[in-house]
């Protein structure tokens, strides 16, 4: 694979080297069983300016620092996440309590409760203060975009989020269809999806910004 974008490179710098024109060169790839949008990707390597030879775009790198807080950001977030549904589920559980479950369950409620509050507490500002400073960046340098981290697990999140509402939808017809719909099971299934969804709509909603300005 690495060998045939390293051949649809050359290619595409020798036919600018040459003369011919985008539109005129991306027909070409086509015809020859090229997909439109390798073709589109190849000839976006190089700048459209007036200069005797093709002028290459600057293109992303991958640094240690980059990996570092992209990592840190994405785990900050599923952290946060998942410990924000938890409180939210023992405050239903307070609220709402099930006469079935026995009394110590309902005292282990405080403790767990006091963990997840601490989590939250301390991994969204986490994930807010390096998500703040991965903007900065991308504003003063937008070719860091296409950093591969950043897309893998932009894309990884999405199929997480995605996965998680299948799910939770899931879980919502087969109980309603069995008649066994509580008032807390409801307010449980749709906290997920609030979290879930959230997340979801927000990087897709990124994601389609990115193309668009692109």
């Amino acid at each position: 694979m690495a060998s045939a974008t390293q051949e649809l490179d050359v290619f595409v710098r020798e036919a600018l080297l040459r003369g011919h024109g985008r539109e005129e060169i991306g027909q070409a790839l086509v015809a020859a069983g090229w997909s439109r949008e390798q073709a589109d990707s190849a000839l976006a390597s190089y700048a459209d300016v007036t200069f005797p030879i093709p002028v290459p775009r600057p293109r992303a790198s991958l640094s240690a620092r980059e990996a570092f807080l992209y990592l840190v950001m994405f785990s900050a977030l599923y952290f946060t996440a998942y410990n924000l549904g938890s409180l939210l589920f023992k405050l239903l559980e307070l609220a709402l309590p099930d006469p079935a479950d026995p009394t110590y369950r309902q005292l282990q409620l405080d403790h767990s409760m006091r963990w997840s509050i601490a989590a939250v507490t301390i991994a969204f500002p986490v994930f807010a203060w390096v998500s703040r400073l991965v903007s900065r960046e991308l504003a003063r340098q937008p070719i860091k975009r296409l950093s591969p981290v950043r897309r893998w697990l932009t894309y990884l999140t999405l199929f997480l989020a995605s996965c998680i509402l299948v799910g939770d939808l899931t879980t919502l017809v087969y109980n309603l269809l069995g008649g066994e719909l509580s008032l807390r099971f409801v307010l449980k299934l749709l906290v997920v999806g609030a979290i879930a969804g959230s997340i979801f709509g927000y990087y897709l909603h990124d994601l389609r910004r990115e193309e668009t300005e692109a």
